[in-house]
């Protein structure tokens, strides 16, 4: 069974796609961003890192899983040197799970202001 978790983002109908998607006891989150509404979350990577990762958290919440279920996850950033600040949010977030991770430097993310988006794949455990 699959099910489609949306942000209520105007442009998931437009673009196509979920925030989140469970398939079984998968669940995979699609690239988030500090973008609320109209506006940015925070002016810095460190910020904007936090932001993300709250709202992958809740996206999980919604698909019926937690942090401690991610194995993976996938940092895009558009400045690498921000490399120690990105990756002290993302410690807050995952020291004690520790998920497999990447984070590479692209060019630009889809709005000028954003310095980071993270994706991020769950894995749920059944008891």
């Amino acid at each position: 069974m699959r099910q489609n978790i949306a942000s209520g983002a105007p442009w998931e109908s437009i673009v196509g796609y979920s925030r989140a998607v469970r398939i079984g006891n998968v669940v995979e989150v699609a690239g988030t961003t500090a973008q609320d509404g109209d506006s940015v979350t925070g002016s810095t990577a460190y910020e904007q890192t936090r932001r993300a990762l709250e709202k992958i958290a809740d996206a999980l919440t919604q698909a019926g899983a937690a942090l401690t279920d991610v194995v993976r996850t996938r940092i895009f950033t558009t400045d690498i040197r921000q490399w120690e600040e990105i990756g002290r949010a993302h410690g807050e977030f995952f020291a004690g799970i520790r998920p497999a991770a990447t984070m590479v430097e692209v060019r630009a993310l889809i709005d000028a202001w954003l310095l980071v988006e993270i994706e991020a794949t769950a894995i749920i455990s059944y008891p």
